[in-house]
């Protein structure tokens, strides 16, 4: 299950919530190109790679998807989420809508929800609130996100980010009905 959306919808802690109440279930871990923010640490939140081990992953067809977003690539190590699926453990990926394509694409038995905002007014607010960026940073975040929440038409799922939990419940209920498909 592909779960994807805007920077600043939140993602990561819908994502998180929605894997404490579906303990079973595994989140992969992407590759990326950025820099560490402030508490994350390489291999929980992401690997954090540079531009070299970046290409080599993509030359050897180790990645999934990969994507170019607000300036730096992300990617989704494919042998992980493979050896999950195989042990028929629920694989969760929260990645870009560019990546999110590209597994429709690869897999299309994926399903894909795409998570958006209440508002752009709040989709704003989050973004500029983190302080974890520069300003062009979260402009470059900002076009991207028009961008992509006129992509929704292409999920099988939108959820808007009221509320973690309500949000969280709903996704836990999409994953249970997909392992049941």
């Amino acid at each position: 299950m592909v779960v994807s959306g805007p920077s600043g919808v939140g993602k990561s802690t819908v994502v998180a919530e929605a894997l404490r109440q579906a303990p079973d279930a595994w989140l992969s871990v992407s590759a990326t190109t950025r820099k560490a923010r402030p508490g994350e640490q390489d291999g929980v939140e992401y690997w954090f790679v540079d531009d070299a081990r970046f290409d080599a992953l993509i030359a050897a067809g180790e990645l999934l998807e990969w994507a170019d977003y607000a300036g730096h690539r992300y990617g989704t190590p494919r042998s992980p989420v493979e050896a999950h699926r195989s042990a028929g453990t629920p694989v969760l990926l929260e990645i870009e809508v560019q990546g999110a394509r590209q597994v429709r694409a690869a897999q299309p038995d994926a399903r894909l929800v795409f998570l958006a905002p209440p508002s752009w007014e709040e989709l704003q607010a989050r973004l500029t609130g983190r302080g974890t960026e520069s300003e062009a940073s979260v402009a470059r975040r900002l076009q991207a996100a028009r961008e992509e929440l006129s992509a929704q038409g292409e999920f099988d799922d939108v959820l808007v980010n009221a509320d973690v939990g309500a949000c969280a419940a709903a996704l836990v209920g999409f994953l249970h009905e997909f392992r049941s498909a």
